[in-house]
């Protein structure tokens, strides 16, 4: 009972670091007078729609991310409270396995779309 507390917990917080990343990815900082930073939101400045593109790709993959290392944490409660039943065991590392695909998958797409959009003329957001 108390692996099922700590496994709400955790998809709690990577739901919050979703939320940040959102947060982030949507608003633009720009320095005002004497160097304070000023959050302005997207639709507010003016952004290209490749900016604005790259925005929303860049928050997808990030939740992919997220959900990856989640089901990442998943998979390792899953094999350790396996107790040594080998179809527990087997079921949880392939959750181990995807997971970690999952997240090279999401920093790969990350990389290629950030050069992509880079090259075509936009700005890289990294």
């Amino acid at each position: 009972m108390n692996s099922i507390k700590v496994i709400k917990r955790s998809i709690s917080a990577g739901a919050f670091g979703v939320t940040m990343l959102a947060t982030k990815a949507f608003a633009q900082s720009t320095t005002v007078d004497n160097g304070v930073k000023s959050i302005t939101p997207v639709g507010t400045s003016t952004n290209t729609l490749q900016q604005y593109i790259q925005i929303v790709i860049n928050v997808l993959l990030g939740t992919i991310g997220v959900v990856a290392v989640i089901m990442l944490i998943i998979g390792g409660f899953r094999y350790v409270l396996s107790q040594g039943d080998e179809k527990a065991t087997k079921g949880a590392k392939d959750t181990i396995l995807f997971a970690i695909v999952g997240i090279v998958v999401a920093i790969l797409a990350f990389a290629i779309v950030n050069f992509v959009i880079g090259s075509i003329g936009g700005t890289s957001s990294v």
